[in-house]
């Protein structure tokens, strides 16, 4: 489901500059952490870890994109249309953003459709409070976080006020054994993942680099109402929710094959699990095999004395509406307008 503001003209090929700090309004920054060339010029005879062309989704969603500007006469059919996609789902997120704050967010890549590369540096953190770092980098793209961009944004966090959202994706298929990745296959369903596909390099080395101990594993279905694609309502820690960042959020958007956010350290002060997403058991994964009945969703690190500034990790998807959108997800969206 797109959204899109017909009221005003869109802009392409320019530059920010600059805006102004307001008291209690929060500038909002996006960051696609992939190369856009790289992606968009994989080799589509290979089976793993690439997006889908646009095509391919025609084909297995027909027929949600047969309108015209789906067409070959108004948008792109290779893996470029599907990273538009991308683009275009978030829309709805960024005019709620600016409905609250009454300014317009960012959105940078880290190499563009025209080969610009923009690490992240003071260029994107001097008018930013809010910083949404989305990890759809395949692994394979090589995409790294330098100690440059690691160093900014620890400046930037000991600036109050600041925030980090950290969204790697899903990593699936890291089995050599075929039988594994089969399985995890069948229990996510969707047509268009491939046995492979490893996201989450930059965001890997830019949490390691911050100390964030997390790791995205897996990609799992989340369990929805029978019949639908309303997810079951969240697991809430609401004890650990001091800001209120979930409240009257009962859920967020469906997404067949969501991350788990492993938590890699024994110190319970370190990171909270806000929330757990009851996990769909239709069909089986490593992980259900194991035991394990949902999957960490939403995590917060409590600012320190060095660090200000707060950490927080959700998946991108969760700010994208391609699989719809209700109240619950605005809701959320709004906490974190004004959160603190």
């Amino acid at each position: 489901m797109i959204t899109t503001d017909k009221t005003r003209a869109r802009l392409y090929n320019h530059f920010n500059t600059g805006r102004k700090f307001i008291q209690g309004k929060r500038r909002f920054s996006i960051y696609w952490t992939w190369s856009y060339p790289w992606e968009a010029n994989q080799d589509i005879t290979k089976m793993d870890n690439r997006f889908s062309t646009m095509t391919e989704v025609r084909r297995v969603s027909w027929p949600a994109f047969e309108s015209i500007e789906y067409s070959e006469k108004m948008f792109l059919q290779g893996i470029a249309g599907t990273l538009e996609l991308f683009h275009l789902s978030l829309l709805r997120f960024q005019l709620l953003v600016e409905e609250v704050t009454g300014i317009q967010p960012c959105v940078y890549q880290r190499i563009d459709q025209a080969g610009q590369r923009l690490p992240i540096d003071e260029r994107i953190l001097n008018d930013t409070d809010t910083l949404m770092v989305f990890g759809l980098d395949h692994m394979v793209t090589e995409q790294e976080a330098a100690p440059e961009e690691i160093e900014a944004i620890k400046q930037w966090l000991k600036r109050p006020g600041t925030c980090l959202i950290l969204g790697p994706h899903h990593d699936v298929g890291t089995s050599q054994d075929m039988k594994e990745r089969q399985m995890e296959y069948k229990h996510h369903g969707d047509p268009l993942v491939p046995r492979q596909q490893r996201f989450g390099k930059y965001t890997r080395s830019l949490m390691k680099g911050l100390g964030v101990p997390v790791e995205n594993r897996f990609g799992l279905r989340p369990a929805t109402l029978k019949g639908t694609t309303q997810l079951v309502p969240l697991n809430v820690n609401k004890d650990l929710d001091t800001h209120g960042l979930l409240k009257n959020v009962s859920s967020f958007v469906f997404h067949m094959h969501l991350p788990h956010y492993a938590v890699t350290t024994e110190d319970p002060n370190a990171i909270h699990v806000l929330a757990k997403q009851p996990i769909d058991l239709s069909n089986p994964h490593p992980f259900t095999e194991a035991g394990n009945r949902e999957f960490n969703m939403f995590l917060w690190m409590p600012p320190t004395s060095e660090r200000p500034g707060d950490i927080l990790l959700a998946d991108s998807t969760i700010f994208t509406t391609l699989f719809g959108g209700d109240e619950s997800i605005e809701h959320f969206w709004r906490n974190l307008a004004t959160f603190r």
